[in-house]
């Protein structure tokens, strides 16, 4: 079975809230949504939600990139050479993790469905223990975000993730203190800083006034790029340190394992590049012994149900995020979100059905096909 051609989506996908961290607003989300065709009639899905600040990469040139360097390096390729697609897009450009990610999904999608098997299966794991996320809670002030973790602990949620980093350091301790003294011992809190605390100078002092609230753990305190702080303010500090921005591929993995810079990291398909290379990581991390979380860059269905089923093949993945449909007025795909949990579908491949009214809804622009 050989890819025969290609049909690219731009879409935005419209959020019933404003989606906030610490470095930009979105009222609506970015993707772009890709039909990988083939010599047999079957047809595989992937999604590519740049950012231009966690994977260099705008939406625009997101899709001129699949469009005219990408696509054209695995057209005629063999499905089941997923190696080999990957080594043909290295050779084509570096970099460009997300657009990667969607050729990426799209071909074990394929090659799931080929195999008459849901990729967790595929990928030689089982979909038997649940799949929990929490609550994702945008910044805002300290009343509103503790109004959110009360009302997502009546909806049965466990785990609470907020987003801090508007404003001064004391501005995000108020906030997480007044979220903790809402759930009380209800729920776990965890706190992602999206690089906002800057430098250890910033970030040590701020995590100190926090360590008594038995905090899950502080994700991303510090630059992405300064894995080297990011071990600073760990040696330093008592609460689990999470690396999210500092950990894109193998070389910045073992740098975070080198340097003892984290307890756990949070992969995401579209910083690495795709299921493949994000499995590499996963069994990195395992032999380091860091906890791994697969996280989300606010995906639709398509890209969610991808790290799901990721998620239930690596039993030493131990928390997921991908929330993005919940997120979302309307989406493309019917991953079934049963809080605080997620079904993943028995179907072959990724197991979403693709609503293609909403699809063309949704789209900026016509179709682009190749």
């Amino acid at each position: 079975m050989r890819v025969t051609g290609a049909t690219i989506h731009p879409i935005h996908l419209p959020l019933r809230d404003p989606f906030v961290v610490a470095y930009a607003r979105w009222e609506s989300m970015p993707s772009i949504i890709l039909e990988l065709h083939t010599d047999t009639g079957l047809t595989g899905w992937g999604e590519s939600v740049p950012d231009e600040t966690v994977t260099g990469e705008s939406h625009s040139a997101a899709v001129a990139m699949l469009r005219d360097v990408l696509l054209p390096a695995v057209l005629g390729r063999e499905v089941a050479d997923i190696d080999g697609a990957h080594a043909a897009m290295a050779t084509a450009v570096g970099a460009n993790p997300s657009v990667k990610a969607a050729i990426d999904l799209a071909l074990h999608d394929l090659l799931g469905q080929a195999g008459g098997m849901p990729l967790h299966q595929l990928l030689g794991g089982s979909s038997e223990r649940p799949l929990t996320y929490p609550r994702v809670i945008s910044v805002g002030a300290p009343e509103a975000m503790a109004h959110g973790a009360e009302a997502a602990l009546g909806e049965g949620f466990t785990e609470i993730k907020i987003k801090v980093g508007a404003g001064e350091p004391r501005e995000d301790i108020a906030r997480v203190r007044a979220v903790c003294e809402a759930v009380g011992d209800r729920a776990r809190v965890r706190v992602d800083v999206n690089q906002h605390w800057g430098t250890p100078a910033v970030a040590v002092p701020a995590i100190r006034q926090l360590e008594g609230l038995g905090l899950r753990w502080i994700e991303q305190p510090v630059h992405g790029l300064d894995i080297t702080g990011l071990a600073e303010v760990r040696a330093v500090t008592s609460v689990p340190i999470m690396a999210d921005e500092s950990v894109h591929g193998m070389a910045s993995l073992l740098q975070i394992i080198r340097e003892r810079a984290a307890d756990a990291v949070n992969l995401k398909l579209m910083k690495t590049g795709g299921l493949q290379p994000a499995a590499a990581l996963v069994a990195v991390a395992q032999a380091a012994g860091l906890w791994v979380q697969i996280g989300s860059m606010v995906e639709s269905s398509i890209g969610s149900a991808a790290g799901y089923h990721l998620a239930a093949a690596r039993s030493h993945v131990t928390s997921t995020e991908l929330t993005g449909p919940l997120l979302f007025s309307r989406d493309v795909g019917d991953l079934a979100y049963e809080p605080p949990t997620v079904r993943l579908s028995q179907r072959a491949g990724l197991g979403v059905q693709i609503d293609r009214d909403a699809l063309e809804a949704l789209r900026v622009g016509g179709p682009i096909t190749l």
